[in-house]
């Protein structure tokens, strides 16, 4: 008989500048606690990153304690196809933007605005 085994040890990860831009934001808003991050079905390859700033955890979420004023909520279904991401807040030009490094992901569109991932990851 086999027995399975499950690690909790979930990470994702965030850089300076992605914690600086969050808690910039967070002070501009003081009803929000957190950012919410979670997967939407969408483009032409599956899946593509939404961020929304919160009040507080939905009950389904992971909470990450980031730092003793910020959060991070992770719904538990979208835990495993984001295991090892890290988060970054980048500028191109004229543009910033988060900039996700997913080790899961498998394909991505043309376009940029979609994703494949393993989802047994």
């Amino acid at each position: 008989m086999s027995l399975a085994t499950f690690d909790p040890k979930v990470e994702i990860t965030l850089s300076e500048s992605a914690i600086s831009h969050i808690s910039k934001q967070l002070e501009k808003a003081p009803d929000k606690k957190g950012l919410r991050l979670y997967l939407e079905t969408s483009g032409c390859s599956g899946f593509m990153y939404e961020t929304d700033l919160c009040e507080a955890p939905e009950t389904d979420d992971r909470v990450f304690n980031i730092t003793d004023s910020l959060q991070l909520f992770v719904p538990n279904k979208d835990l495993p196809m984001l295991n090892g991401t890290q988060i970054d807040f980048i500028t191109v030009g004229l543009n910033s933007m988060f900039q996700f490094k997913n080790p899961n992901v498998t394909g991505e569109c043309g376009c940029g605005e979609s994703f494949s991932v393993t989802e047994e990851s």
